[in-house]
């Protein structure tokens, strides 16, 4: 089917880019930039601009920004928006980034219903922030929860401003889906800390490493050789992200569903540990002794719907982590 892919060089994104390509599909992505995109052409050769184009879309939350973008010869069947607005330096959470997200997410579903007819299928890149209970977080998370966090606790500080973001874009998605009763049917996923490969070709430089994979990047340059930083994390790999979106994009059963994606927990000491055992040639750029941390949170998360409806099998870590660092020990070999 034809596929427009929202936000196409971000770190989800070209993996799903990837995978929609390997599915056979025909994708044009929008970008900010045709700098981007023609990153985005070198970094996925040899194919014609029936297979794949990109579209220029400066900032999503423009009012109307995606009216052009959607319409296309022939007709796109689907959408995965994953894009997000974009700000280095928000001051005003609610200008810069509240009603940013929210607008973004409007924007391309109401110029899906005013322009694009044949539409059956939207997914939605959220978040598990848009889920998250930091005041008093359950035994166990599911898809039916949401973060209870306010439009005005929202503007507090910026780590607020950010999970805020992601819960009122997503609930004003499913909102418009109750409200206007469109002619496609949607799915959010909804993932925990993303890390794992970059694509090839994506980066000339590990200092502009995307910020997940920050931690290994200072591994590998010995950046933590005095010490390792204590953190705990909730993490799942790009590539399943990908896999869960391309999934929710192709089968009915996602219709109507909210994903969470999550494979387990990790300790920065783990990763750690796990470079040390698969890599010798870095052993000297990381402590002698590696004390591992505990990664147990006090809660869990219920990740079976991904599996059940999606028939996505998580990667575990030791393989998240070695194909991680391999694929960022090639951007400046």
């Amino acid at each position: 089917m034809k596929v427009l892919l929202t936000g196409g060089s971000g770190f989800v994104a070209q993996h799903c880019l990837r995978l929609l390509l390997k599915h056979g599909h025909d994708v044009v992505t929008t970008v900010r930039s045709a700098e981007k995109g023609q990153q985005l052409l070198s970094a996925n050769p040899g194919l014609p601009t029936t297979k794949l184009s990109y579209v220029i879309v400066k900032d999503i939350a423009e009012p109307n920004a995606f009216d052009k973008a959607i319409i296309s010869s022939p007709p796109f069947a689907a959408v995965l928006h994953t894009a997000s607005p974009f700000h280095y330096t928000a001051t005003d959470f609610e200008n810069d980034m509240l009603k940013p997200a929210v607008n973004g997410t409007l924007n391309i579903l109401n110029a899906i219903k005013a322009h694009a007819p044949e539409i059956k299928k939207v997914v939605v890149t959220s978040s598990f922030a848009a889920i998250i209970n930091m005041q008093s977080p359950p035994e166990v998370y599911d898809e039916s929860m949401w973060n209870p966090i306010s439009w005005e606790q929202a503007q507090t500080n910026g780590a607020m401003a950010y999970v805020g973001s992601k819960k009122f874009a997503e609930k004003a998605a499913w909102d418009f889906m109750a409200v206007e009763k469109p002619g496609f049917a949607l799915a959010t996923v909804d993932p925990v800390l993303v890390f794992g490969p970059i694509m090839e070709g994506s980066l000339t430089s590990l200092n502009a490493v995307n910020t997940s994979n920050v931690v290994f990047r200072d591994m590998i340059q010995a950046r933590m050789k005095d010490g390792i930083t204590n953190g705990s994390f909730s993490w799942v790999d790009v590539r399943d992200v990908a896999a869960m979106h391309v999934a929710a994009l192709e089968k009915s059963e996602a219709d109507g569903q909210r994903f969470i994606a999550a494979a387990g927990r990790y300790s920065n000491s783990e990763i750690a540990s796990i470079i040390k055992k698969h890599f010798p040639s870095l052993q000297d750029k990381l402590p002698e002794h590696i004390e591992l941390e505990s990664s147990k949170a006090g809660y869990g998360i219920d990740n079976s719907s991904a599996e059940k409806l999606l028939g996505v099998k998580f990667r575990d870590l030791a393989h998240a982590v070695v194909d991680t660092v391999d694929s960022l020990l090639k951007v400046e070999a």
